[in-house]
């Protein structure tokens, strides 16, 4: 039997030690590095490594390994163990901000994985049939779409590495993007995923694999064709202002100073609309007339307003009294009144969930020492003299959440733009796949999108997550022009919204009401009364 089949080999069920691998596959304690590495391979489809067709092959050891389990328990193991991999993997740059509490957060989220684990093993484990390997390739992506809806959720740190954002680069997985968003293309990795499996293991279901193959390739080939796409309709020059890695004491105000420099480069360069990136001003601007009335000149010398980031106390707060992280829109004559408070905050970052029981985690690591507080709705900006562009800011991660930048779409948006910071994570994997994050929304939304940060990387897709112009790296101090094509229409996507999300919610539901029927129909065993007796009394003897 093949390495990663389900029954026992020969060799092993007569006595013999098997192969090395087989050896290795029967012990715990090998079986569970077995499962951490293959859990953690896909993390390699993403920035910065950014092997995107890896996604298509990655889960493919994971599925053979589960496919072996055996029993449901070991099943179920082996998905909360590659879970726990794939989330160190995927957040192993959170290491220096949480230490070893990035281990106890990956364990508890690894054990999403434990119910697809079974899943796993209940369609492809043993000889399936062709029709349970037809409904393998719908319901183990439908299954793994699951645990992307639950993690998803901000409390348990929001969608950061969902399986189809290592697409990012592709322009067909882009258009797919278009119609069902990240959930699509997520779905459509863990197909081919499945199918894979299914031709390495199962030479039986070949046929049926082949024929998924050729229905998935159909159905990328008319999105393509028809699928709704972005229109072009005039263009916007946006200035990106990056000032750079500044550290030490007064660090803050030297940002400033440096922000400050760098715009003054673009008078004379016929901007549009300026972008800092976030808490690139850490004063409250209603209070600081000094400052606002830098940023008025700022406006007044390069012929444009300017977006930046507030990153200070507030007494007007939409709730109480508190820091706040603010978008707010500066003009010739000071703040213009359009303010977004940022509303989705990271965990632990900045803000620590159930402080009063997790708040230990200050101490063992850069959890936030006071939580930030929250804005209470998206807000669309009117940028004057700008030819009519509506702007629809997002902080930070808020770019990893689909439905934001939606939402923003839906309200008159033609630009989308995010103002980030990932400074603390500066030589990792981390600016370059918040950045990726921008073409998939911009995808999505048929937008263009710019992303700004304080030290890169910055960057600017259009319409159709096109990448425009030359990025500006992490070791970049720059005040960098994007023209910037905009576009109107409507993509599927922001019409329909997270529609494949709710067909494999459908799915689950079909297939667990489907399963439970049978649990019901099938008849439990019965135990025998008794064991026959001869004349003597003694037990009947088995005959020969």
């Amino acid at each position: 039997m093949p390495m990663w089949g389900g029954r026992q080999s020969g060799a092993r069920a007569g006595g013999g030690d098997g192969r090395p691998y087989e050896r290795l596959l029967r012990s715990r304690a090998g079986r569970g590095v077995a499962a951490l590495c293959a859990g953690a391979l896909p993390a390699l489809a993403f920035p910065a490594p950014s092997l995107w067709w890896l996604a298509y092959v990655a889960l493919v050891p994971w599925l053979l390994l589960v496919r072996s389990a055996g029993t449901g328990r070991r099943a179920a193991v082996d998905g909360w163990i590659g879970g726990t991999g794939f989330m160190l993997a995927v957040h192993h740059w959170l290491m220096p901000s949480l230490h070893v509490f990035i281990l106890v957060l990956a364990a508890l989220l690894g054990l999403l994985w434990a119910p697809w684990g079974l899943l796993v093993s209940r369609l492809l484990g043993g000889s399936p049939s062709v029709r349970r390997s037809v409904a393998a390739v719908v319901v183990v992506p439908s299954g793994w779409l699951m645990i992307e809806l639950v993690r998803s959720w901000q409390g348990l740190g929001g969608p950061w590495g969902l399986l189809g954002a290592s697409q990012w680069q592709v322009p067909p997985a882009l258009r797919v993007a278009s119609v069902g968003g990240v959930w699509l293309l997520s779905l459509g990795v863990v197909a081919v995923n499945t199918v894979l499996t299914l031709l390495i293991a199962l030479p039986a279901a070949r046929r049926a694999a082949g024929a998924c193959v050729l229905v998935g390739a159909v159905v990328v080939g008319a999105i393509a064709v028809w699928a709704p796409r972005p229109q072009e309709s005039g263009r916007a020059r946006i200035a990106v202002v990056q000032p750079g890695v500044v550290e030490g004491p007064g660090s803050v105000g030297r940002r400033f100073d440096r922000s400050e420099r760098l715009t003054r480069e673009l008078a004379g360069r016929d901007v549009d609309l300026v972008v800092w990136g976030e808490s690139s001003v850490g004063v409250d601007l209603s209070r600081s007339p000094g400052t606002a009335d830098r940023l008025a000149s700022l406006s007044r010398l390069v012929g444009a307003d300017l977006l930046v980031n507030m990153d200070a106390r507030r007494t007007d707060g939409p709730h109480s009294a508190g820091i706040y992280k603010s978008a707010v829109l500066v003009g010739p004559r000071g703040p213009t009144g359009d303010r977004y408070d940022k509303m989705r905050l990271v965990p632990f970052g900045e803000y620590v969930p159930a402080r009063g029981v997790l708040g230990w985690a200050t101490s063992v690591g850069k959890a936030a020492g006071e939580d930030r507080l929250r804005g209470t709705a998206p807000v669309v900006m009117d940028v004057p003299g700008a030819d009519g562009l509506r702007i629809g800011p997002l902080v930070c991660f808020e770019t990893a959440f689909p439905d934001m930048s939606r939402e923003l779409v839906r309200e008159g948006a033609r630009l989308l733009v995010a103002q980030s910071s990932t400074s603390t994570f500066q030589h990792s994997w981390a600016p370059a796949q918040h950045a990726s994050l921008a073409a998939l929304r911009a995808a999505e939304t048929g937008r263009p999108m710019v992303h700004a940060t304080l030290t890169g990387v910055s960057v600017a897709y259009g319409p159709r997550g096109e990448r425009l112009g030359a990025p500006i790296g992490t070791d970049d101090t720059a005040a960098t022009v994007y023209d910037v094509p905009l576009a109107h229409g409507t993509t599927l996507y922001v019409r329909l919204g997270a529609w494949p999300v709710y067909g494999a919610l459908a799915v689950m539901a079909v297939f667990l009401g489907a399963a439970g029927a049978r649990a019901v129909r099938t008849p439990t065993p019965r135990r025998p009364e008794g064991s026959a007796r001869t004349a003597g009394g003694s037990p009947e003897r088995p005959g020969r």
